[in-house]
């Protein structure tokens, strides 16, 4: 068996849609989803042995790179002392203390294993400390696929054509306020907290407008909630100190994932010390976890951490924001009106056929989203070897790995995509 078809046909008669995440289906963007085999630095190499420049790099997860020598060498001394123990062990106390280090305003972190799991967990806090039911997101933001939050959620549900999710009932939803993202909410004394993404990521990339952050945090304190940052993506890949350092906005509670578990499953959330004594086995709010902290996720999340120093993240928000200038005219040059937002080493990528301006909220980024232009363009980058998210409402995602070489090769792909994407 070496073909991808082949693989994806045996994929689906053992696992639903032959996929674990929908939007790797590529239900979105059609066709058959490459499977990959390996990879390494900024390339993946799939069943049939083609390497594409991967600008999906796990969503933001692979900071460093794919299969980095440090982080490698970190899991296999870690994998011969043993890989799970459901007990204390050094490799969470490092990983807390570095994440802490960074961060102004985070004492405390709890270590789980998904970022789905760590946002739950912080709303849980929320409404254990605060003794209130009310959440209030924004519309299009993504916060995992937790009950109350799969709601207005973007992302995979957006492209899989879903309103919300078949299985979440009104009663789990009901104490989840919707919001329009980039306009601050006025909010009253049931409300536990506002959860939101510092830079919304789920809606292919969306700024927050000027004091839209400051605002929230100004509100929250007005009545007595507690303010979310869910930095799955965010966090240590905006800056050193992530959204709380770009931003200069302290929330109350911090949601982590990707970058902290240097390639490998695993959550965190944090706040006060003080906040944090909520939890069990010091407070009422009940949170536990067999596999949180796990010494191998710890291991390379350490190394990663210590990988990149503040020039380290200026050098790849450099890299990105050149790329996204170049990448925006040489697709401006070849037929396709692209607007490419960035913020700090994130990327969107937005296609129209005229001008258009950069969307600030999901009802405007879902017009751009949905008009069936990312779908053409998409297939016509993987075929010339580059490899972006199979759908729309994602964004893509730089490594330090990726070479000057590797991103001009794209800007070629790029122009020719977008003229065949044009005249298609």
């Amino acid at each position: 068996m070496t073909t991808n078809s082949e693989w994806f046909t045996r994929a689906q008669a053992v696992i639903p849609g032959g996929v674990d995440s929908p939007v790797r289906s590529f239900r979105s963007v059609g066709g058959t989803p490459y499977t990959v085999v390996s990879g390494s630095g900024a390339y993946v190499t799939d069943v049939e042995g083609k390497t594409y420049i991967d600008f999906v790099q796990s969503y933001g997860a692979s900071l460093l790179g794919h299969a980095h020598p440090s982080v490698v060498k970190a899991l296999c001394d870690r994998a011969a002392l043993g890989t799970t123990f459901g007990a204390p062990t050094q490799g969470e106390v490092l990983l807390a203390e570095a994440m802490t280090a960074r961060v102004a305003g985070l004492e405390q972190v709890r270590l789980v294993s998904s970022g789905t799991e760590a946002v739950m967990s912080a709303v849980r806090l929320a409404r254990g400390a605060t003794k209130r039911s009310k959440i209030l997101k924004f519309d299009g933001c993504y916060h995992g696929h937790s009950d109350a939050l799969l709601v207005a959620g973007g992302s995979g549900v957006a492209q899989m054509g879903l309103p919300d999710s078949a299985g979440v009932t009104a009663g789990a939803v009901g104490d989840t306020i919707v919001a329009p993202y980039n306009v601050v909410p006025t909010l009253d004394e049931t409300v536990a907290a506002v959860l939101v993404e510092p830079v919304a990521a789920n809606m292919n990339l969306v700024a927050p407008v000027a004091n839209f952050l400051q605002g929230l945090r100004a509100e929250c304190d007005r009545v007595g909630a507690l303010m979310i940052f869910d930095e799955v993506i965010t966090g240590f890949r905006l800056a050193y100190g992530g959204a709380e350092e770009f931003f200069g906005v302290t929330p109350d509670i911090w949601c982590f994932g990707k970058v902290i578990g240097g390639g490998l499953p695993v959550g965190a959330f944090g706040g006060s010390r003080e906040l944090l004594t909520n939890l069990a086995p010091l407070g009422p709010v009940y949170q536990a976890g067999t596999l949180s902290g796990n010494p191998l996720a710890t291991a390379a999340g350490i190394t990663v951490l210590g990988a990149m120093d503040r020039a380290a993240y200026e050098a790849l928000t450099t890299k990105a924001q050149n790329f996204a200038a170049q990448l925006q005219q040489v697709i401006r040059d070849n037929g396709l009106y692209a607007i490419v937002p960035t913020q700090g080493s994130l990327l969107g990528l937005y296609l129209a056929r005229s001008e258009s301006a950069a969307p600030t909220n999901f009802d405007e980024a879902k017009v751009l989203c949905d008009n069936g232009l990312y779908r053409t363009f998409f297939h016509e980058m993987l075929s010339r070897g580059i490899a972006m998210a199979p759908g729309a409402y994602e964004i893509m995602f730089l490594s330090m790995a990726h070479s000057q070489e590797d991103l001009d090769a794209t800007l070629r792909a790029a122009a020719e995509a977008a003229r065949a994407t044009a005249n298609g």
